[in-house]
């Protein structure tokens, strides 16, 4: 490996927090897609992660729903629970997006 070829691969662990051996076996086996195994399980993990927060999400959805039914009132929390809804299903549809490329 020359000197430009190790810069090279010193900044690209740098930039994708992984290390040399990761990096060169992403690009020998997955060349054709370019995603790396390290890559696929990070938005697995992103995944799992939205997940949980989705259902506790539902949760607090279905505890504002009950409030509202139970009373005249529609509770101000239910604003700030739809947003928290949209934000985490735009998030999910990201990381969908990026395992299908």
């Amino acid at each position: 490996m020359s000197e430009m070829e190790r810069a090279r691969l010193l900044v690209l662990e740098e930039q994708t927090n992984r290390t040399a051996s990761e990096i060169l076996v992403s690009a020998a086996l997955y060349a054709e897609n370019s995603d790396s195994l390290a890559e696929r399980r990070a938005l697995a993990v992103d995944l799992m992660q939205a997940r949980r927060l989705l259902a506790s999400v539902s949760n607090n959805v279905n505890q504002i729903a009950r409030h509202a039914n139970a009373g005249d009132e529609f509770p101000q929390d239910a604003a700030v629970a739809v947003a928290a809804v949209r934000r985490l299903a735009d998030r999910m549809y990201e990381v969908v997006d990026e395992l299908g490329r």
